[in-house]
């Protein structure tokens, strides 16, 4: 099993913000396997690193004081070799960047935009943290996916802003998706969520977490505390279900059916 490898705009990591990291470890160590490792308190502000076998897939931090009235959430981050350059490439396409290049110690360089559509997108230059060890195996992000209320300024942002090459899969009136890369080499999707998001449910990233069975996964995250959004259901993709985990946070789940 190689390690992944990821080109600059690339999907690199995911990490969730939650009310109670202990709690939150418990939820996601029972559904999926995972096991963890707190960081360095003083350098890293207690993060935690989600491993399967023994291989990283996703980190976990702690809600800070001053983000408590805001709901726990997965990020995700798009990978750059130059974070401060990626910081100007995101304002020069109409973005907002909400935290500016920062490094973390011997990891690398962050930063946190808001794009057109209102998503937020992480930004992370790599040093010695190189993001997933693992993706695309059972307890590991097999997919990432934008859910767009403003598709076609989005397109053109990542397009600008991180290099994308932008394949579009769909495009009529009922259904519009677009990935980065294409076919089997595909990384990434953006879709036209304006039909379907709730009112007042923001344009958001979401990550597929790989599982081995869709139903008996989603019976678990009820079991452990979380909420099934939306019932587990084939597509052409695989088999698929929407949740939430004790604290809100929402995923979903992907059980590939080749």
């Amino acid at each position: 099993m190689t390690t992944p490898t990821f080109a600059p705009g690339d999907p690199c990591w995911a990490d969730l913000m939650t009310d109670d990291v202990e709690a939150a470890q418990k939820f996601y160590g029972e559904l999926l396997g995972w096991t963890f490792e707190s960081d360095d308190e003083e350098k890293y502000g207690g993060y935690v690193t989600a491993s399967k076998d023994g291989r990283q897939v996703a980190g976990l931090m702690a809600k800070q004081p001053d983000q408590q009235e805001m709901p726990s959430t997965w990020g995700i981050y798009l990978k750059s070799d130059d974070a401060e350059a990626t910081a100007a490439a995101i304002t020069a396409a109409g973005g907002q960047v909400v935290v500016p290049p920062m490094t973390v110690p011997e990891m690398g360089v962050m930063a946190i935009a808001e794009d057109p559509s209102g998503a937020f997108v992480g930004v992370w230059e790599p040093l010695s943290h190189g993001g997933y060890s693992l993706i695309n195996e059972p307890g590991a992000v097999g997919w990432h996916e934008l859910a767009s209320r403003k598709y076609d300024a989005a397109v053109d942002f990542y397009r600008q802003a991180f290099g994308w090459d932008i394949s579009v899969m769909e495009d009529t009136e009922d259904f519009r998706y677009s990935t980065l890369g294409e076919g089997d080499q595909a990384r990434a999707g953006l879709f036209d969520a304006a039909k379907f998001l709730p009112e007042g449910v923001p344009s958001h990233w979401l990550i597929y977490l790989v599982v081995d069975n869709a139903d008996e996964a989603a019976r678990k995250v009820t079991e452990l505390g979380g909420r099934v959004l939306e019932e587990p259901r084939d597509d052409p993709h695989g088999r698929h279900a929407r949740v939430t985990d004790p604290f809100g946070a929402v995923f979903m789940l992907h059980q590939s059916l080749v």
